[in-house]
């Protein structure tokens, strides 16, 4: 019998915190009568209550919500609970423009190169495998540059990730198995289930996100940790 490792044909890559810099489109997003920090601090809650709320509705086998709906329930929810004391610069027309905030979003600057290394220098597929809308991440590709070979959403699969499901489903539809292909991602829940069903892991850290895990610990969970993707196709190369 061969030991011969399979051989890595494809990556599929988590999109927003992991490939794209959120926080920096949101913040810009909100009134510049809210002090920058205070305005980061809410962005970020507002990033880590909308995790919460997608793991929520996962736990109760919900299909897949819009996620503009969703960003604008649990802004609310943060803003009220969170930051009252600011509930008076946000009209309607403010609350349109921030969930618009997150259809437009920069690569961080490294993102780029390594995916074009990976695609041209490696060979191989990238794909998106995130949750979200379809119409989101076309948005999104166009905003900050990059290039896939297909876009996987939650919508379009009918599952919200962690659901072992998702990750199987996108593998059947390229036709890929477990084995043959990487999860880059910058959230342990989601390299928790793709290394479940046979996937290899990469972590990258983004202070951005994952703000409620202990990273000692996920370091020793996956694959690889990486900060940041300067060093991702050398590493997949390795894998």
């Amino acid at each position: 019998m061969s030991s011969e490792q399979p051989k890595i044909k494809a990556v599929f890559f988590d999109f927003m915190g992991t490939c794209l810099d959120w926080h920096t489109s949101v913040v810009q997003s909100l009134p510049p009568s809210i002090p920058r920090d205070e305005g980061s601090k809410l962005a970020l809650e507002w990033r880590r209550q909308y995790f919460i709320e997608n793991q929520q509705r996962f736990q109760r086998n919900l299909h897949p919500e819009d996620i503009d709906i969703t960003l604008a329930r649990v802004f609310e929810a943060v803003l009220n609970k969170s930051y009252s004391e600011y509930t008076s610069h946000f009209d309607i027309e403010t609350k349109a423009q921030l969930i618009k905030a997150w259809h437009a979003q920069p690569a961080w600057p490294e993102v780029p190169i390594a995916i074009r290394s990976i695609q041209e220098d490696l060979g191989l597929e990238v794909f998106v495998h995130a949750n979200g809308t379809t119409r989101l991440q076309l948005d999104l590709v166009r905003s900050s540059g990059l290039n896939f070979n297909m876009l996987f959403s939650s919508q379009l699969l009918g599952l919200y990730k962690p659901n072992l499901e998702a990750y199987r489903r996108a593998l059947q539809l390229v036709k890929l198995q477990p084995e043959e292909v990487i999860m880059v991602a910058a959230h342990a829940y989601d390299l928790r289930a793709a290394k479940k069903i046979g996937m290899k892991t990469v972590y990258i850290h983004r202070w951005t996100d994952d703000v409620d895990e202990n990273m000692d610990e996920v370091g020793k969970e996956f694959d690889v940790f990486l900060e940041g993707m300067e060093q991702l196709p050398a590493t997949i190369a390795r894998l």
